[in-house]
C-alpha cells in the first residue's frame, strides 16, 4: 500500500518561513515535520512513501537523496571524498519516490499524476498535519466497507471548514463555520483505485472541491472518526507550538 504525502503548496500563511523552504520541510525539533508524518505512518508498517512535489520541490529532492548525510554521523576523507558512515538511522527500510507534480498544481490533480506509481488501495495525507492516529485501525474501518475513499474527521478550532456525517457516512462538506460542532478533514485517509476515476490530471482539478463533494453525494465516502489529538502546521503560531511540544517530550503524535 503506497501513502501519497502531498508537499507541493506555498505555505503561504507560515510567512517569512516559507521564502527558504516549503512547508513539509519546516522543523520541528531537528527534522522536517514531512519526516514526523512519515515515522507515523512506518511505525505501522507502512514504509512506500510518494511524495507529490511542487512549490520549492528541489529542497525535498535534495534533502532525501542527501538524506544518509543529514542523519548519520559520518567521517570524510577530504582528498578522495570517500565518506564513511559512522552509525545508521532508523530509515533505511523506506522507499521514498518524489515525483514533482507542478508548481501551481491543485491537490486532485497532484494524486492523479502519480496515478501510474499507487496500488490497488492507497493513503494519502497532507504534508503539514500530525496526529496520534492508529494507521491500522484507520486500514482496518476502510476495508470493513465498500467506500471508494475513507477520510479521517478530527477536532480543530472553528477556522477551517466542517465534514458533516451522520452513521460515519460523509454528507457534504460546509466551509468555516462561527464555531466548530462537527469534524474536519484531518488528512490521513484510505482510498481504492476508483477514486482516480473522478480526478483529471489538470492543474485546476481540487481535491476537497469537487471530487469530494460529488463522492459524498454518492455515497462513497466513509469518516473514520479519531478521538485523540491533531494539530497542522498552518500558521507560524502552530510552528512554535508543536516546537514546543516536541521540546518538552510532550509530542502526541511521536507513537515510535
Amino acid at each position: 500500500m503506497k501513502v501519497i504525502i502531498l508537499a507541493g503548496g506555498y505555505g503561504t500563511r507560515l510567512g517569512n518561513i516559507t521564502e527558504a523552504v516549503p512547508k513539509p520541510m519546516v522543523k520541528i525539533g531537528s527534522k522536517p515535520i514531512i519526516w514526523h508524518i512519515m515515522k507515523i505512518y512506518s511505525h505501522y508498517g507502512y514504509k512506500d512513501f510518494i511524495v507529490s512535489l511542487g512549490y520549492k520541490a528541489e529542497v525535498i529532492k535534495e534533502y532525501f537523496y542527501n538524506y544518509n548525510i543529514y542523519n548519520n554521523d559520518y567521517c570524510i576523507n577530504l582528498g578522495t571524498k570517500k565518506i564513511t558512515l559512522l552509525n545508521n538511522h532508523d530509515e533505511s527500510d523506506w522507499n521514498v519516490t518524489l515525483v514533482d507534480t507542478g508548481i501551481d498544481t491543485l491537490k486532485g490533480a497532484r494524486i492523479k499524476r502519480v496515478e501510474k506509481y499507487l496500488d490497488k488501495v492507497n493513503m494519502v495525507t497532507y504534508g503539514d498535519g500530525v496526529a496520534d492516529i492508529n494507521i491500522s485501525e484507520l486500514v482496518k474501518f476502510h476495508k470493513a466497507h465498500n467506500k471508494i475513499i475513507t477520510i479521517s474527521g478530527v477536532h480543530p478550532p472553528a477556522r477551517f471548514g466542517e465534514v458533516l456525517e451522520k452513521d460515519n457516512q460523509v454528507i457534504s462538506f460546509k466551509e468555516k463555520p462561527e464555531s466548530s460542532k462537527g469534524s474536519i478533514n484531518g488528512g490521513f485517509m484510505v482510498f481504492n483505485r476508483e477514486l482516480l476515476d473522478y480526478l483529471v490530471a489538470d492543474d485546476k482539478c481540487d481535491f476537497e472541491k469537487g471530487p469530494l463533494e460529488e463522492l459524498a453525494k454518492k455515497s462513497e465516502i466513509m469518516l473514520y472518526k479519531h478521538s485523540g489529538k491533531w494539530a497542522c502546521m498552518d500558521h507560524e503560531r502552530d510552528v512554535v507550538y508543536l516546537n514546543k511540544l516536541w521540546n518538552e517530550n510532550k509530542a502526541f503524535w511521536k507513537v515510535w
